[in-house]
């Protein structure tokens, strides 16, 4: 039996959680993702949060930006003033180096807001699904009578 990855298809969906729920209990789990690492949470039925790890950057050097379906956040560290010498470090675990991470948003899906506190970028999503598409119980027995006009004459 073949082994198939589709950890990429729903790691990079926001809004398809169901589906996403049913393809990795199929699959089996979710593959490290990569540089920087990141959080979906669904906060509510139609709310969702993407927490990503950007330390050592500052929120002029994050830009989000959202283009019909696709939510981009792309990180450009600045150079480092030369100030006499450079730094010279002896193991440098924190990275410095420019990402760009892509999130396909399902239908209805909007960009809240975004905030970037203590190295954690929280951007914050909301499904609006329009009245007319939202399930809804009717009623037996409440029809609706049609009203007829009738044309004034003069």
């Amino acid at each position: 039996m073949r082994h198939f990855d589709l950890a990429p298809l729903y790691r990079s969906t926001v809004g398809f959680d169901r589906f996403a729920q049913l393809l990795d209990s199929v699959t089996g789990g979710d593959v490290d993702a990569p540089y920087p690492p990141y959080n979906i949470e669904r906060l509510g039925d139609n709310e969702y949060r993407i927490t990503m790890a950007v330390a050592g950057f500052a929120s002029d050097e994050i830009k989000v930006d959202v283009k019909e379906s696709t939510l981009t956040v792309r990180g450009e560290k600045k150079p480092e003033p030369a100030e006499g010498s450079e730094r010279r470090y002896l193991h440098r675990g924190i990275a410095s180096r420019s990402f760009e991470r892509r999130f396909q948003l399902a239908d209805y899906v909007e960009v809240k807001g975004a905030d970037l506190k203590d190295g954690l970028l929280n951007v914050d999503l909301v499904r609006n699904i329009p009245e007319r598409m939202r399930p809804r119980t009717i009623p037996i027995g409440s029809s609706v009578t049609p009203k007829h006009l009738e044309a004034q004459t003069s």
